[in-house]
């Protein structure tokens, strides 16, 4: 078999613009390495078009980077005449009529999308073991998870299936999966990318990011990505940037800070001595890395809970069996049509987040806790905003461990949420961060460090993810 697709996407670039290879070359290893990897359970649906689709694409653009390159797209995000699952029996055979936002820039790009990664139902989920198809496994030890709620795009990008891949991060779910199955993966500033065609989960902290092999990779891809659209009024208007211009520059003279609990001992000790090998090498190259006190991280976990599962409820309402999806059958009335297809539509995980949802939201509860929620959401805001008047960038471990065993959190929901322990202030915040290897531990298994940049800095994330990804 074939190995393009082990190379850099510069190098693939490269032998397409030659015609050395085509398009369809690149399609079929994709394919056949997903049929041979079928046991990863990485993707929901095959693209069954996508071979016509790159036979004709035509003359190759020497000036798109991304021309003809194969790339998997997560089950949450709409793709027309491609059905969109969300990883849910409600929506098994759910085909969208139209494409998210970012779906039509990838097309624009002349990207070719093989399929739709697996996932987390609804994204609710840090093991991607609520599929309703069944977990995506680790690449790198086939027990254990590859994450989530991104689990299908990470494990796809790391058993490389495929080079590129789209998750969404609502509390970590780009980036915990980036660090379990050892690649890079961005979640952008809340605004970045556009969340139009985006499934909502919790709309407030819901963003769509890149997941790849490389950082030049994943900055190159979040160039197309980006961008102001009138069909989300939570996007934000920015002027055109290349987010990989500080890429391979040095880090003297950047000053970073590392907060006490992201290596507390809640980390894995393992994962706490490469963190502080990645601080001493920092250190020797010329930046200046302080252990800093911030208050409220944490807060996150029962913060996230509260916002997320009270906006879950309200987006969730939709699915109803009326409009499209699954429709409950031997049904008497309305309300038990209503009742039986999102009982029966809904797996449990889903359905507990609403109901805890719904009691948030429920008269005065809302005033007692989503209120309150978010007054403590914007302290943590302001307290990322204190830090980075003296930091360029704030660092930590990704994960408090490396991937755990399938069926670990099975039994303890609340165990699942604690996975995301260092992640989840980010998106309260709405900053930009990064999960970028940085070895292994004693059982081979990925450790992910973790880059949080100021709001719409993400250049100087990828500057210093791609200085310590030429060594680590």
């Amino acid at each position: 078999m074939s190995k393009y697709l082990d190379l850099d996407i510069r190098k693939i670039h490269e032998l397409l613009v030659k015609k050395e290879i085509t398009p369809l070359d690149l399609v079929d290893e994709a394919l056949s390495r997903i049929e041979e990897n079928k046991d990863l359970n990485a993707f929901i649906t095959i693209n069954d078009k996508v071979r016509e689709e790159a036979s004709e694409l035509g003359e190759v653009d020497p000036d798109n980077l991304f021309f003809g390159i194969p790339i998997a797209v997560k089950d949450n995000i709409v793709t027309k005449d491609l059905k969109t699952t969300c990883a849910s029996h409600i929506l098994e055979n759910f085909i969208p009529i139209y494409d998210a936002t970012v779906v039509e820039k990838i097309r624009e790009n002349k990207m070719l999308i093989i399929g739709k990664t697996n996932m987390d139902e609804f994204a609710m989920g840090s093991t991607s073991e609520t599929s309703y198809f069944g977990a995506p496994l680790n690449p790198y030890d086939k027990k254990r998870v590859s994450g989530g709620s991104s689990g299908g795009s990470a494990s796809a990008v790391s058993g490389g299936l495929i080079p590129l891949a789209l998750g969404s991060d609502t509390g970590g779910s780009i980036r915990q999966p980036a660090s379990y199955t050892g690649i890079v993966g961005m979640k952008p500033t809340y605004g970045r990318v556009s969340r139009y065609g985006l499934v909502a989960f919790a709309s407030s902290l819901d963003q769509i990011g890149p997941m790849t092999r490389t950082v030049y990779e994943n900055a190159s891809l979040l160039n197309v990505l980006v961008g102001e659209d009138d069909r989300d009024l939570t996007s934000v208007k920015k002027e055109k940037e290349d987010f990989t211009r500080l890429i391979g520059e040095d880090i003297k003279g950047m000053k970073i800070a590392l907060p006490k609990y992201f290596v507390s001992d809640i980390v894995d000790e393992e994962i706490s001595k490469r963190i502080k090998e990645v601080i001493s090498f920092c250190d020797k190259n010329g930046a200046v890395v302080d252990i800093v006190d911030m208050k409220y991280l944490d807060t996150a976990v029962n913060l996230y809970q509260i916002i997320a599962m009270a906006e879950a409820s309200s987006n969730l309402a939709r699915f109803d069996g009326v409009r499209y999806g699954f429709r409950a059958s031997d049904v008497n009335s309305v309300d038990e049509m209503y009742g039986k297809t999102r009982g029966e539509g809904f797996g449990d995980e889903v359905k507990r987040r609403i109901m805890v949802g719904s009691y948030i939201l429920s008269g005065e509860n809302a005033k007692t806790y989503y209120d309150k929620a978010l007054m403590v959401r914007d302290d943590i805001t302001k307290e990322f905003n204190r830090i980075f008047k003296e930091y360029d960038l704030i660092i930590g471990p990704t994960t408090t461990r490396v991937a755990p065993l399938l069926g670990n959190s099975k039994d303890d929901p609340h165990k699942a949420f604690m996975d995301d322990v260092l992640v989840i202030p980010v998106n309260m915040a709405g900053l930009p961060a990064l999960n970028i290897p940085v070895g292994k531990n004693s059982e081979g298994m990925p450790i992910g460090l973790h880059i949080i940049g100021k709001a719409f800095d993400e250049a100087t994330i990828y500057k210093l993810a791609s200085f310590l990804e030429e060594v680590f």
